[in-house]
């Protein structure tokens, strides 16, 4: 697979080679794709013998869905990593802020490497002394692609434990192989990777397949509350809902299990468009989002101060979720415009 053509993998793997200690630390609240990417990257730097690192900013809770990942033991707690590593690596980070708090680590480091599939403005080199290596594809389907490259332009095969984190994270950012980012690449990558070992029944009930009795009651209540406007979405419709913290806490469902929330909202037929509002636990919202390809949710939700792709994406959020719901119909509408504006100019040139 021709992944990261035109990438700086020479510079990187010369930053490898010569350190002694690698800190590793992808996006907060970690998904399948962050997590798993991270963990088989941590495991093979370990195998190559250097001293491992891995962390993610507070809140330092692992979702339960993916404690059965391998290399849990490599994790450190952020407040317990070096204040100034020699050698940095970020995993399916799109900017600095989806560090969190490990964003000043992520400053200090005499050398950072940037492993990520996002398309963004936001630049990990502004306001640092040290180097910056950028190993970002946004032509990637997940950064477990990225993670894979790395790992094969090291020389390292590919052990059960670490197939299976890289896996997870394939599966993650493909909707199980269902969004169109799934190419013939993406299956060749899942073929290595069964080979491999991997045993796929197992990471689709971990990440799919299980869920306290609590949640199926979180889930009447969310798809009760769900709201279809057909006018919106440039008239492609948008169907959406929320799930409160109280609503959660009293069925007994922590904020990590409602990822499936927005799996059943998204099979709405009238919508392009599904969103689920998230309360977290500090009484604020995170607002995810799913095109069904139409419509670039990435594009309006970077308007937010968010991002993420064409057909997912994601911002955090104050405030009602009716209002919440106005500004975003409104990105919506400005990131269909600018669309519009581009594809113009481009056949114009052509």
């Amino acid at each position: 697979m021709n992944t990261g053509a035109g990438l700086d993998w020479d510079r990187a793997l010369e930053l490898i080679d010569a350190a002694d200690e690698v800190v590793l630390a992808c996006h907060i609240g970690p998904d399948g794709d962050a997590l798993g990417s991270m963990l088989a990257v941590a495991q093979v730097l370990r195998g190559l013998g250097r001293s491992v690192a891995a962390s993610f900013g507070e809140p330092f809770t692992v979702p339960a869905s993916l404690r059965f990942l391998p290399g849990m033991e490599l994790l450190t707690g952020p407040g317990e990593l070096p204040s100034r590593p020699a050698l940095m690596i970020t995993l399916d980070a799109a900017g600095p802020d989806r560090l969190g708090s490990l964003a000043a680590t992520a400053a200090r480091a005499d050398a950072l490497i940037v492993l990520d599939h996002h398309a963004s403005g936001r630049s990990f080199a502004d306001g640092r002394d040290g180097e910056t290596v950028m190993l970002a594809d946004a032509e990637a389907a997940a950064t477990a692609v990225l993670a894979d490259e790395l790992i094969r332009r090291l020389g390292v095969p590919l052990t059960p434990d670490v197939a299976q984190g890289l896996y997870a994270g394939l599966a993650s950012d493909t909707g199980s192989f269902k969004y169109p980012c799934t190419t013939p690449q993406v299956h060749d990558l899942a073929r290595r990777l069964l080979e491999a070992g991997v045993r796929p029944e197992k990471v689709s009930r971990e990440l799919w397949d299980r869920a306290p009795f609590g949640y199926l009651q979180v889930l009447s209540g969310a798809l009760g509350r769900a709201r279809l406007e057909r006018s919106a979405a440039g008239g492609r419709g948008l169907v959406w809902t929320t799930v409160q913290a109280g609503d959660r806490s009293f069925c007994g469902v922590t904020y990590e299990q409602l990822e499936g929330v927005i799996d059943q909202l998204r099979r709405t037929e009238e919508a392009e468009v599904a969103v689920v509002c998230k309360q977290t636990d500090a009484g604020d919202w995170y607002v995810s989002t799913r095109s069904k390809g139409e419509v670039d949710v990435g594009r309006a939700c970077a308007l937010l101060g968010g991002g993420g792709h064409r057909t997912a994406a994601a911002f955090n959020a104050a405030g009602e979720p009716a209002e919440i719901i106005d500004r975003l119909r409104d990105a919506l509408c400005a990131a269909e415009e600018t669309e519009s504006r581009f594809t113009t100019d481009s056949e114009r040139i052509a």
